[in-house]
């Protein structure tokens, strides 16, 4: 059997990896910005994470949800703690796109509606509804379309407004992400996600904050739409959540209610998902990573704005994007291929930055080091081609 040939990889294994750092099968040492789509929190393989799930591992590693697992209550009282929301409900799954699935399947459960608003770039996961609220035609299947989703423009706040004054009665969420990541780190404006807080309270919509990635301390706060100052009704998380433990959840205020049978999974909150969930958050408090994703983002987004063939600089903490002109777009195959860097991409023209909430000022300084060492090299190139045109 054959593995189904879904994904465009790079020709590179990786078998090692600590912090901010991961080796290939040859030994080869590669410095990680991208943390494998945003997943790595905390950095690869911090070792109270590992310890945490090795002790588990020798007690018990899965029961479903038919039987009490007190430390599901253990990691929502952590969550609280550390995200300062005590107040919510939590419902834990597997993924992000499942997060996403249960978030919307329980906003038109509370509100008895079938119109979800999403925005345009927007990207939910892959599955029925999720992919459905995904601005990718590429990606949804034929089973997959519905009318129930309504796409908008992102930060635009009139067509909004105009739309919850035409439809909003039949509205039963709007579900953003306050920074797109696969969009290309487009950052929702504070005043767009206070007009959807106070339009979704207006037509009693559910305000759903997708923080599967651009969440979990990756901004600086736990959320990030929390740099708004708003509250949504139902918050979703994967990702960063369990350092690379599939783990997803979601935050749901106290006025939704819960009923026996809404909502369910078999793996979602099993103890060892638990556990790594919890060694995470340990993580992020006692090392305050969340100030350190505050403090590096702000240093590398000063230094990337100070080099001049980069555009259009932007993101939060530590989930940072810029256009690279046309004469760079082999930038990221060049700084992969021969300065061992990962770094992600949105198309046509964005370089992502996604490195642990753990990195330091000199893994920073090394990358920015290696991208300008990379323009340096493919600015000298176009200049000796034109030299040689010329003649």
């Amino acid at each position: 059997m054959k593995l189904f040939d879904v994904y465009p990889i790079n020709n590179i294994n990786i078998v090692k990896a600590e912090g901010s750092w991961v080796w290939d099968n040859k030994g080869t040492k590669y410095l990680d910005m991208y943390g494998g789509h945003a997943v790595i929190s905390i950095g690869h393989i911090h070792p109270h994470w590992v310890k945490r799930i090795e002790e588990q591992l020798h007690k018990i590693a899965f029961y479903s949800n038919s039987v009490e697992i007190p430390i599901q209550k253990e990691l929502a009282a952590k969550l609280g703690e550390v995200s300062g929301k005590k107040e919510y409900q939590l419902f834990l799954c597997n993924s992000g796109a499942e997060a996403n699935e249960n978030a919307m399947k329980l906003a038109s459960f509370h509100t008895g509606r079938k119109k979800i608003v999403a925005f345009s770039k927007a990207f939910h996961g892959r599955t029925s509804l999720a992919v459905a609220a995904t601005d990718n035609k590429n990606i949804v299947a034929p089973v997959n379309e519905t009318d129930n989703i309504v796409f908008l423009p992102f930060n635009d706040e009139q067509a909004l407004k105009e739309y919850f004054k035409n439809h909003g009665d039949k509205v039963a969420a709007v579900i953003i992400e306050a920074i797109q990541g696969v969009g290309g780190i487009t950052v929702a404006t504070d005043n767009f996600l206070r007009i959807i807080r106070n339009l979704c309270t207006e037509y009693g919509a559910v305000f759903i904050a997708d923080e599967v990635q651009c969440g979990y301390g990756r901004t600086g706060k736990f959320f990030a739409a929390d740099w708004a100052g708003v509250e949504a009704d139902i918050y979703t998380m994967a990702k960063g959540m369990g350092n690379g433990f599939p783990v997803g959840g979601i935050f749901i205020a106290p006025h939704i209610k819960p009923k026996h049978g809404m909502l369910g999974t078999t793996f979602g909150g099993a103890h060892l998902a638990c556990v790594a969930s919890l060694a995470v958050l340990e993580v992020i408090d006692k090392e305050e990573l969340m100030q350190n994703a505050d403090e590096q983002g702000k240093y590398l987004m000063n230094m990337l704005k100070e080099m001049e063939s980069l555009q259009n600089i932007r993101g939060k903490g530590l989930m940072i994007g810029f256009d690279v002109p046309d004469e760079l777009k082999e930038v990221r195959k060049i700084l992969l291929k021969e300065q061992h860097v990962f770094t992600g991409e949105a198309k046509p023209s964005v370089v992502r930055l996604l490195p642990a909430l753990s990195i330091k000022k000199n893994e920073i300084d090394e990358f920015l080091n290696k991208l300008q060492l990379v323009i340096d090299e493919i600015k000298t190139s176009a200049l000796i081609s034109d030299l040689h045109n010329a003649e």
